[in-house]
């Protein structure tokens, strides 16, 4: 049964009712009902995710039900071929790589993985990848370099693993050199935010020539919770949703303060409720893209992706709002 989140449970009472009426007479007796009720459900479910609050749309981001990398690369890769190791310490399950074909493109795909199961999520750290997870990434988009493959990237992290052997084993350093090959690599990189797209964890595999996010999906330098820890030393419902509100993390404030190119349209009510509707976007956008970048050569190609990353960011001043004054 699909978890659901506390400002969906108008849809959920909705759902019941189709439900019980459908299991009540097999026939068509319900039928008009049923449909009314259908209709219904849809309208609010638009109205409700038409109106997330940044807060709620992290939550959506969150949501135990939402597609994850491998599943997209199930969905939208054929021949998929994953490959392990960053030749230096071990092999980090949180960021999985391998070559595979996207309609009739071949490209190398990596990306972030939270896994499914309990014992998966502890493996792979909840998506926060260690320092091997970045450096067999980038060792691999060498590798694609070397053969004129593009490479695409799926981002879903709360950001980099933040443990004592992570830093131990070059966290910082890990994050930092794939910043900078990754705006040198000679081979075209498109990335998706397809959930949660944390701090420098996101940008570890995120440097690309075209940068897109999930419409309910969530971008920024930290956790609405890192953030109102910091500022207001508690986490809570209150101060999360000022923080989110501040953070600018959303994918329409991404793509207003130029962070990200494109925003890519989820089905109604999330990717959680028809995940090959949005492979199939996902899908559309990558291969629109692979082919326009494929027309340019190499030099064109990097220097117009390091001037894209220096072109973000300005300097403004703003007032963040105590709880009290929200």
């Amino acid at each position: 049964m699909m978890m659901t989140l506390d400002f969906e449970e108008p849809i959920i009472e909705i759902e019941k009712q189709i439900s019980a009426l459908e299991q009540r007479d097999p026939s068509d007796r319900y039928a008009e009902e049923i449909a009314q009720l259908r209709e219904t459900r849809d309208r609010v479910i638009a109205k409700t995710y038409a109106s997330l609050s940044p807060w709620q749309t992290v939550r959506v981001a969150r949501h135990p039900d939402r597609p994850q990398s491998v599943d997209y690369i199930r969905m939208l890769c054929r021949d998929f071929c994953e490959l392990h190791g960053d030749r230096h310490f071990g092999d980090d399950p949180a960021i999985v790589c391998g070559f595979g074909r996207i309609g009739s493109m071949k490209a190398l795909i990596v990306g972030h993985n939270k896994g499914r199961t309990t014992a998966e999520k502890i493996a792979c750290h909840f998506g926060c990848a260690h320092p091997e997870g970045y450096r067999k990434a980038l060792i691999k988009m060498r590798l694609a370099e070397k053969y004129g493959l593009p490479i695409v990237t799926f981002i879903d992290t709360p950001g980099a693993y933040p443990g004592v052997g992570s830093e131990q084993r070059g966290q910082a350093e890990a994050v930092a050199m794939n910043l900078r090959e990754m705006s040198r690599l000679r081979t075209p990189i498109v990335s998706i935010v397809i959930g949660e797209g944390g701090s420098g964890g996101a940008l570890g595999i995120g440097v690309g020539d075209r940068v897109a996010m999930l419409e309910h999906s969530w971008y920024s330098v930290i956790s609405p919770e890192g953030c109102a820890a910091i500022l207001w030393k508690e986490a809570n419902e209150k101060t999360n949703e000022l923080a989110a509100r501040a953070l600018s993390l959303t994918a329409r404030d991404n793509l207003q303060n130029g962070l990200i190119d494109d925003i890519l349209t989820e089905p109604m009510g999330g990717a959680h409720r028809d995940p090959a509707g949005t492979a199939r976007v996902m899908e559309n956008w990558v291969i629109d893209q692979l082919q326009e970048l494929s027309r340019l050569n190499p030099e064109t190609l990097t220097r117009r992706r390091f001037d894209k990353f220096r072109r973000i960011g300005a300097v403004t001043s703003r007032i963040i709002p105590t709880p009290d004054e929200s």
